[in-house]
């Protein structure tokens, strides 16, 4: 590890701690490297460009933006919302069933946690605070649990970001997420059963079944995007970043002209957050770019998985050790930045002790979602209080239960690789290497 390396890092960390804006840290630490092993600067340029206009997959990202912010604007989550509280809601904690169900819809369409918290998830938790059964911190705590399902389960922008830097299919790395995400759902269902019927809170008044046909009927056109999108990728019919083009281009279709909840100058709206957040993600693949020139010439990841070669690390106690690392960083870090830069550095080692880079994909975006809700500087529980006003101490005293919840659902993906690379085998996945 040479000098200009440990003289980026420090410059890195220095600029991110006093509050530079992690991209341009990046950028900034890169530069210096260069200029101290006496480099072309115009390096950096070279490894952004080539990289974003090489990549045909980063379409996706922009898209998938695109599509999650249209159906905010119109009325789609108020469809899916009414068709999960007449499945769902009749059920002890109906409403905290709903919030998670609703997630898990949305999830496969956005692609983003942060689409779900702010967009459905501010619905959800004034229909639990309105109904007089639950307090703000537990409805905000629940829909912030409940939204790091949503790069889980496919679409997922935080698996095309991993597909870019690990050379993995994006299509196998969808499937992998759909069981995972049910397990999430599946465990924070049931700790707001039990939490709902400790507390004795009343049951929710869910309207009958008989409304379930015209619920169903009026979330139908939104309750087919996953569907679409799911059959275009597996069908053959489109790749992943045409399917994120035909997800905001059906986003768009059934928000303004079928539901015409969406006008004109709401979708100018739509298209400049979408940039503004496009551009925010783009400035950090192009510093991850350039970073990541930079830790392949140090020729980091090729001695590290030499050093735990050396000593004899077996592959569950690899990742059992990346699993707490993650999880360490996401309370600090943003997922992008984890994935783009992090990561990459420990996929030699996964190459070398036989781990199955899907698996370890999957594994990773599942850390980083969980650190969005961790304490206390967990992005969503931010994002939650930006948009509802609820306070951040009434959120973070209600999280944990909820945090435990999904912690014990990632013990499971981790000791059983089966939950993740069952799906994919079905449609033709061989995994690589042998798994414990």
């Amino acid at each position: 590890m040479s000098e200009a390396f440990i003289l980026c890092i420090a410059t890195l960390f220095l600029l991110a701690a006093v509050g530079t804006p992690i991209a341009f840290s990046i950028i900034s630490g890169a530069v210096v490297y260069l200029l101290m092993a006496g480099q072309d600067v115009g390096i950096a340029g070279e490894q952004i460009i080539y990289g974003l206009y090489d990549s045909f997959v980063l379409l996706a990202v922009p898209l998938f933006i695109v599509a999650a912010n249209i159906m905010n604007a119109g009325t789609i989550s108020e469809r899916l919302l009414d068709f999960c509280v007449v499945v769902v809601g009749r059920f002890k904690g109906g409403l905290g069933h709903v919030n998670v169900v609703s997630s898990l819809i949305f999830s496969g369409m956005s692609g983003s946690a942060i689409a779900d918290a702010a967009g459905i998830g501010k619905v959800v938790i004034n229909m639990m605070v309105k109904s007089g059964h639950y307090t703000r911190g537990y409805a905000a705590a629940l829909t912030a649990a409940s939204a790091t399902i949503g790069p889980i389960i496919p679409p997922s922008i935080p698996m095309v970001l991993y597909a870019l830097v690990s050379d993995s299919s994006i299509g196998f790395l969808f499937l992998g997420g759909v069981v995972p995400g049910l397990l999430m759902a599946a465990t924070l269902m049931v700790m707001n059963a039990t939490i709902c019927h400790r507390r004795g809170f009343a049951a929710d008044h869910a309207p009958p079944l008989s409304q379930l046909p015209r619920a169903t009927l009026r979330a139908f056109p939104a309750l087919l995007l996953p569907v679409i999108l799911l059959y275009g990728i597996y069908g053959g019919v489109t790749t992943p970043t045409e399917a994120a083009a035909v997800a905001a281009a059906y986003a768009l279709l059934i928000s303004a002209v079928l539901y015409r909840a969406i006008k004109w100058g709401d979708l100018r709206a739509v298209m400049f957050e979408s940039v503004r957040s496009s551009a925010s993600v783009g400035l950090v693949i192009g510093g991850a770019l350039i970073l990541n020139y930079i830790v392949a010439s140090e020729g980091i990841p090729a001695q590290l998985a030499e050093f735990l070669k050396s000593m004899d690390v077996s592959p569950l106690g690899f990742m059992i050790a990346c699993n707490l690392l993650l999880l360490a960083l996401g309370c600090v870090l943003d997922a992008s930045t984890i994935i783009l830069v992090i990561v990459p550095l420990f996929l030699a080692t996964c190459r070398a002790l036989g781990i199955d880079l899907v698996y370890f994909g999957v594994i990773v975006v599942v850390n980083c979602m969980i650190g969005l809700i961790t304490p206390p500087y967990g992005v969503l529980l931010f994002v939650i209080n930006g948009t509802t006003g609820i306070k951040l101490s009434e959120m973070i005293k209600e999280i944990w239960p909820f945090l435990l919840a999904l912690l014990v659902a990632l013990t499971l993906m981790v000791a059983f690789p089966q939950i993740i690379l069952w799906l994919p085998q079905q449609f033709g996945y061989v995994p690589a290497g042998l798994m414990w």
